[in-house]
C-alpha cells in the first residue's frame, strides 16, 4: 500500500497513470467543525489496482501533478456519488475532473435501485465485501491506522471491479450514453459555488411576507459571508431558527435582541448584535416592491389529478420494463407539468433517452392512443 506525503513521490505516481483509460478516485474529509470541507486524504487507483493514498495533511505536498491528471481528458475519472468530492476539488482547484463517470448514476441506469450506496453496489456487482467500520473515524489525526489505510485504499480498488461490471452491463444494454448525459450535469460549476445572497432560500419559513423575507435574506447573507470568512459552520454564527425568529420580530435596538430565541446573552451591544441590527436596518430600507417573494408551488388542480395518477403508474411500468430507477426518468414535479401541458411541457422526461423509455408512452396515454388495463391481476399498457 503506497502512501504519498511529498511532491517528489506524487509526480512519478501521476506519470504512471498518464496512459491508462480510467482512474478511480475517492476522498476522506471532515466537515463537522468547518464551513468548507477539510480534505484529509485523496485515494487514486488505475485499472491495475496499484493505487495510492495521497496525504494532504502530513508533509508539504504540491497537488499540481494530480490536477494535471484530473484535467487530462483522455482519462476517465470514476467516482461513486461524487457531489461532495467534486465540491472539494472545485474549492481547491477551481476546476473539475473530467470526463466523469458516476457509478451511482450508472447503477440506477442498470437497475440496481435508487441512489444505491457504495457498499451494496460492490456486494451486488462483485464477490467482494466492504468493511465500513472506519467510515466515521477522524481522518485528520496522524498517524493513520492500518485499518484506516486499508479501508481508504479499498474504496478505490473495489471501485475498479464495480465500474468494470457496470460498463459490461451498460455495453450489453447500449446505455453508456445515458450515463454520459447524466454525469455531464455534475460538471456545472454553479453546483459548487455558494452565493451568500442566495442562502436565504434554503431556510423553511411559514406564511412568509415580503418584508419578513427581506429581513431574512439580509441576515442569511450576512451569516453566510461570516461563516465563509471564519470557515466555521453556519450554526456557529447563528442557528437557522434564530434567523427566522429575527425575521418575525425585527429588532430596532440592542435590548430587543434579548427576546430572540438562542441569541447569545451579553452580545446585544457587541459586534454580533451590531451586525444584526445593521442587516435588519438595511432590509427595512428596501422598497416594498423590491422585497424578495418566496414562490409557493401551486397545488395541482383536481382536473389534472387523474392524468397525474395515471402518469405515476406509467412511470412505474416503464421503469420496471427497462430496469431503471423511476426517479431517473421523471420527478413528481415533471409528472405534474406533463399532466397539465402534455407535449408542450419543457421537461427532461420528453428529451433524449428518457423520451424513448418513458416520454413517448406517457404522451400516447394522455392522447388516448394507449391505455391502462388490468390483465390477469397486473396493470398493462395496451
Amino acid at each position: 500500500m503506497k502512501i504519498i506525503t511529498d511532491t517528489s513521490t506524487l509526480i512519478p505516481f501521476c506519470q504512471s497513470l498518464e496512459n491508462v483509460p480510467y482512474i478511480t478516485v475517492d476522498t476522506e474529509f471532515l466537515r463537522e467543525r468547518t464551513y468548507y470541507a477539510k480534505l484529509c486524504l485523496i485515494q487514486v487507483s488505475g485499472p491495475n489496482k496499484q493505487g495510492a493514498l495521497i496525504d494532504v495533511i502530513e508533509g508539504d505536498i504540491d497537488l499540481s501533478p494530480l490536477l494535471a491528471l484530473f484535467e487530462n481528458e483522455d482519462i476517465l475519472k470514476v467516482f461513486h456519488a461524487p457531489r461532495q468530492d467534486l465540491e472539494i476539488f472545485y474549492t481547491l482547484f477551481k476546476s473539475l475532473p473530467k470526463p466523469l463517470f458516476d457509478t451511482q448514476i450508472a447503477a440506477m441506469v442498470c437497475g440496481f435501485g435508487d441512489q444505491i450506496g457504495f457498499e451494496p453496489l460492490v456486494t451486488q456487482t462483485t464477490d467482494l465485501s466492504v468493511d465500513k467500520g472506519q467510515q466515521f473515524t477522524d481522518w485528520s489525526k496522524r498517524p493513520l491506522s492500518n485499518k484506516q489505510m486499508k479501508y481508504a485504499m479499498n474504496d478505490v480498488v473495489y471501485l475498479v471491479d464495480a465500474y468494470e461490471k457496470l460498463v459490461e452491463i451498460l455495453d450489453q444494454r447500449d446505455r453508456t450514453h445515458w450515463v454520459s448525459e447524466e454525469t455531464q450535469a455534475l460538471l456545472n460549476p454553479a453546483l459548487y459555488e455558494v452565493k451568500p445572497e442566495e442562502s436565504w432560500r434554503r431556510l423553511k419559513i411559514k406564511s412568509p411576507k415580503p418584508r419578513q423575507m427581506a429581513v431574512l435574506k439580509e441576515l442569511a447573507t450576512w451569516r453566510e459571508e461570516k461563516a465563509q470568512t471564519k470557515d466555521v459552520p453556519r450554526a456557529r454564527i447563528l442557528r437557522d431558527e434564530t434567523l427566522i425568529d429575527l425575521s418575525y420580530n425585527p429588532p430596532k435596538a440592542p435590548h430587543d435582541l434579548t427576546r430572540i430565541r438562542n441569541f447569545p446573552k451579553g452580545c446585544e451591544t457587541k459586534p454580533l448584535g451590531q451586525a444584526i441590527l445593521g442587516a435588519v436596518k438595511k432590509a427595512q430600507a428596501i422598497p416594498e416592491d423590491q422585497c424578495p417573494v418566496l414562490k409557493k408551488k401551486p397545488v395541482l388542480h383536481r382536473q389534472y389529478q387523474g392524468a397525474y395518477e395515471m402518469l405515476k403508474m406509467v412511470l412505474k411500468i416503464c421503469a420496471a420494463h427497462h430496469d431503471v430507477a423511476p426517479r431517473l426518468l421523471a420527478s413528481t414535479d415533471e409528472l405534474e407539468l406533463l399532466a397539465q401541458h402534455h407535449a408542450k411541457a419543457n421537461i427532461p422526461a420528453l428529451k433524449g433517452w428518457r423520451k424513448d423509455v418513458f416520454g413517448h408512452t406517457a404522451l400516447d396515454l394522455i392522447s388516448g392512443e394507449k391505455s391502462l388495463q388490468l390483465v390477469d391481476g397486473d396493470i398493462k399498457i395496451v
